[in-house]
């Protein structure tokens, strides 16, 4: 699986291609999915750009994005601040304007009940980890681990969540994101790219876009998969 990560915490400042309303999402969706993208994830965002899991938000901005790109998996960030149970709990009636995963970082306190909050409102669950830590058992409705790593700790982290038995997503960010990039595809594990994990190209460019980067990527993908 090639997923898009399309726009990350970034702000607008940082790239004048970002996209951050639900319009510009669906756009850059549309475009990443001809490239072969099967996967979208993103922070959403309110109307003045402050990331948000708030239900008249998160309905308005997938129902969206999954309209240009029916049948495409779409999986947000609840990495902001608040009650995030309760607004969690609030996605239940949402129907289509649902997300079907939501990325929740184990180094949260109160990463567990999160992901069962998701559980209970039929949202699956992926698990980010980032170092080495004790999941001990993992909570009902997890579909993949995304492992988030440099080149110096992916082996560790890989060692601690292989025997787990789930799919793995394993990237990195910034001047990490295509050396990591590179390594799973080597390994065979799920990637991702997008202007939230980098805004260069491997050879230090700015990239134009997101379509850019995955382009880039599905080329790299070709020629460093196992034959």
């Amino acid at each position: 699986m090639l997923q898009a990560c399309l726009n990350g915490s970034r702000t607008a400042e940082e790239h004048p291609a970002l996209p951050l309303t639900p319009e510009r999402l669906a756009e850059d969706a549309a475009d990443v999915a001809a490239l072969g993208v099967t996967s979208v994830h993103f922070h959403p965002r309110d109307v003045i750009g402050a990331a948000t899991l708030a239900g008249p938000e998160i309905a308005t901005t997938i129902a969206t994005v999954r309209a240009a790109v029916p049948g495409i998996e779409i999986s947000v960030s609840t990495n902001v601040p608040g009650n995030r149970l309760a607004v969690i709990a609030s996605w239940a009636p949402l129907a289509a304007g649902r997300p079907d995963v939501a990325s929740v970082h184990v180094d949260d306190p109160g990463w567990r009940e999160l992901a069962q909050a998701l559980h209970q409102v039929n949202v699956g669950v992926e698990l980010v980890v980032e170092s080495v830590c004790d999941l001990g058992p993992v909570p009902p409705g997890v579909t993949r681990i995304t492992v988030t790593a440099t080149p110096q700790t992916a082996e560790e982290l890989l060692r601690q969540v292989e025997p787990l038995g789930l799919p793995i997503l394993l990237h990195g960010r910034e001047n990490d994101a295509w050396p990591v990039f590179t390594y799973a595809v080597r390994l065979e594990h799920h990637v991702r790219m997008g202007l939230g994990d980098t805004l260069r190209r491997p050879d230090g460019v700015l990239a134009r876009n997101n379509a850019e980067l995955i382009a880039t990527a599905r080329r790299n993908q070709r020629s460093k998969a196992p034959s």
